[in-house]
């Protein structure tokens, strides 16, 4: 006699789910908000067009050069700066395409030390001219070179190195040049135009990062909708490999004779651990469902959301249902019209109540209501009454900055299935 492949296992939860949430919970390790890698976050394309920007200025600042090449009182110093400054981005854009995903400290200091020596050199070159923010070249275009390294090195790297450099031209400007209204709008632009291209190079990178792990944040957590009723999470999969691993090999020892019986005490030890471990987590499967594993395994929902689902009845939804939930919950949270407003989202589900004679046959009435605190009703996306739309009929009230959402959700009969 033979048997069809199982599709859910002794835990409650589908193989293929497992399967892929296994490569979910790998996936997730590698966008960790401190994790500064751009292969992991695809910034690698906004390196590209950093390097364009630098480019450009490059190109610009030499043009300048060119055009004052006849007024410099020491030429040598300028062409120097200038040769030095092409072979560092040259190297730059190189080490940056080969490295990786992070550029090394000791690689960061020797980048920022030759990024200096241009700087003393374009500033030895233009010094008796008295007009830095007029004639400085190379020097503005090596602070800008920072862009090449924007997505290599924490914001923070970037932040410092950029404020020493503009700090050291504000400090030649003011010692050099005597400022006047005549020369004093070419000493700001100067400033602005080696500082300003990284600091919004940085605000750039920093919200794509942003943006990324929240939306992987969402792709991931959607992989809960497609759990049956009880299930473990994402995370507890990962441990249970772990476990499942170890009592194998504790299993495999012992059957081939490399661990006598009966076990020696401390082997005893640990076969008690594992089997308590398991025994932990096969209970814990059978009580959580997905969206307490959506609302806790999330870095987002997990900061603002609270769920009261006592009788679990979250896993009686159907998969258009789920979906609609998570996606009504998601959208109330990650509401960006007022960055600094401080939002709640509390989701109770249950008790069952009675349904009325007119309620569809072989179904349970599960009481939805999501309670939110700094949403206000005129401010909600459209869309989140479209996805509450597709959990059940609802009605709606808002007191004090507070929206409440009541849904009448029908389930099917664990019963009649």
């Amino acid at each position: 006699m033979s048997y069809p492949p199982a599709s859910e296992n002794t835990l409650g939860l589908l193989a293929e789910v497992r399967a892929s949430r296994s490569i979910v919970g790998g996936a997730r390790r590698l966008v960790r908000p401190d994790n500064p890698h751009r292969a992991s976050l695809g910034t690698a394309f906004i390196g590209i067009g950093a390097a364009l920007v630098c480019a450009i200025s490059a190109i610009y600042g030499f043009s300048w050069f060119v055009a004052y090449w006849p007024d410099y009182p020491n030429p040598v110093a300028a062409i120097g700066a200038w040769v030095l400054l092409v072979v560092v981005l040259v190297l730059a854009f190189i080490t940056a395409s080969v490295v990786g995903d992070r550029l090394p400290d000791w690689m960061f200091a020797v980048f920022l030390a030759l990024l200096g020596v241009v700087i003393v050199l374009d500033i030895l070159a233009i010094w008796d001219l008295h007009d830095v923010g007029r004639y400085a070249t190379a020097s503005l275009t090596a602070a800008t070179a920072l862009l090449l390294v924007i997505t290599l090195r924490r914001p923070s790297d970037i932040f410092i190195a950029t404020g020493v450099i503009g700090a050291s031209l504000l400090v030649v400007m003011i010692v050099n040049t005597e400022l006047s209204p005549d020369n004093a709008a070419a000493q700001l632009t100067s400033l602005a135009f080696a500082v300003l291209p990284v600091v919004i190079g940085v605000m750039i990178v920093r919200g794509f990062r942003s943006m990324v792990q929240v939306e992987l944040d969402r792709v991931l957590v959607q992989s809960t909708v497609s759990a049956p009723r009880f299930a473990v999470g994402m995370l507890a999969s990962e441990e249970l490999a772990r476990l499942d691993l170890a009592a194998e090999e504790l299993l495999d020892s012992v059957a081939t004779g490399r661990i006598a019986l009966p076990l020696r005490p401390k082997t005893a030890s640990v076969a008690a651990s594992l089997a308590t471990e398991l025994r932990l987590h096969l209970i814990e499967g059978r009580r959580e469902t997905w969206l307490y594993h959506a609302i806790t395994e999330s870095e987002l929902l997990g900061r603002s959301v609270t769920l009261t689902d006592k009788g679990s009845l979250a896993g009686l939804l159907d998969a258009n249902q789920r979906d609609g939930l998570l996606a009504a919950v998601w959208l109330l949270v990650n509401d960006h019209a007022k960055k600094t407003a401080v939002r709640t989202v509390q989701v109770s589900i249950g008790p069952i109540v009675a349904t009325s004679p007119v309620a569809p046959s072989h179904k349970l009435k599960v009481p939805v209501v999501i309670t939110t605190t700094g949403v206000q009703r005129n401010r909600v996306d459209p869309s989140t009454w479209d996805a509450i739309r597709r959990v059940g009929r609802y009605s709606d009230s808002s007191q004090n900055a507070s929206l409440r959402v009541e849904i009448e959700c029908f389930v099917d009969n664990p019963a009649d299935l």
